[in-house]
C-alpha cells in the first residue's frame, strides 16, 4: 500500500467517526462525495417555491445552490446578493426563513460545530428561527477537538474571510488573530453546537471535498 493510499484510508475512517459522532449527538447527517451530490441533496429537500435564507457561506456559494433554488422558483434571502442598503434587512428576513442554508467555520471529529461571526446573522439562525437548517461542510472542516477548532477558526478562517471582506484588520494583515477590538471586529460571536437544538431540524451535509476556507 503506498503512501497516498494510507492518507486516503486515515481520511475514510475520520469521516466515519465524524459521521457517527453527529448521530449520537442526534444531529442528522448524510455524506456526499462531491460538490454536486450535496446540491442535489438539498434541492431535493426542499420544495418548489419555498423561501430559503442562506448564511454568509462561501461553500453554499461554491456548490453551486443559489441557481438551482431559483429555478425552483425559491424566494432566496442572500445578503451577498443584495443592495447594500438592504443587507439588513435580507438577514433578518433570512433569520425567519422556513429553511436555511450554511456552511461551518470547523467540525470537531466528536461532532460539534463551531462558529464564530461578526454580527451573529448566522449562528443564531443555525440554533433557532429557520425550521430546518442544512449545514454543508467540506472534509477540510474536521478538525480533532474544540482547541483545534478555535484556532482554525482564528487563525485561518477569520483571516481569509477578512481579507475576502476587504477589512482593514490586524487579522488581515498578519494572517492570525490577535484579539483585536476593531469597530469591524468579525470574531464578536462563538457557537459551540453540541447536539441537536430542541426545535431545529438540522442536518449536516458532509462532502468528500474541500468546500470553502
Amino acid at each position: 500500500m503506498n503512501g497516498n493510499r494510507r492518507v486516503r484510508v486515515f481520511s475514510d475512517m475520520v469521516v466515519a467517526d465524524v459521521i457517527e459522532s453527529l448521530k449520537r449527538r442526534r444531529i442528522d447527517v448524510c455524506f456526499t462525495e462531491n460538490k454536486q451530490g450535496a446540491r442535489e441533496e438539498i434541492l431535493r429537500a426542499i420544495p418548489d417555491g419555498e423561501t430559503v435564507g442562506v448564511g454568509g457561506s462561501v461553500s453554499i456559494q461554491e456548490i453551486g445552490l443559489i441557481d438551482g433554488l431559483r429555478h425552483k422558483r425559491c424566494d432566496v434571502l442572500w445578503h451577498w446578493n443584495c443592495p447594500a442598503e438592504e443587507a439588513e434587512i435580507v438577514r433578518r428576513r433570512a433569520s425567519r426563513a422556513r429553511f436555511f442554508l450554511t456552511g461551518t467555520n470547523a467540525l470537531t471529529e466528536d461532532g460539534r460545530l463551531v462558529n464564530i461571526d461578526g454580527i451573529g446573522n448566522r449562528v443564531s439562525a443555525m440554533a433557532f428561527g429557520p425550521e430546518t437548517v442544512f449545514v454543508v461542510a467540506g472534509i477540510n472542516k474536521i478538525v480533532p477537538d474544540l482547541d483545534s477548532a478555535l484556532d482554525r477558526i482564528k487563525n485561518v478562517v477569520s483571516p481569509l474571510n477578512a481579507r475576502r471582506l476587504n477589512l482593514d484588520l490586524p487579522c488581515a494583515r498578519l494572517g492570525r488573530c490577535t484579539d483585536c477590538n476593531h469597530d469591524l471586529r468579525i470574531c464578536n460571536v462563538v457557537t459551540i453546537i453540541e447536539g441537536k437544538p430542541l426545535h431545529t431540524n438540522l442536518k449536516v451535509v458532509l462532502v468528500g471535498e474541500e468546500l470553502g476556507f
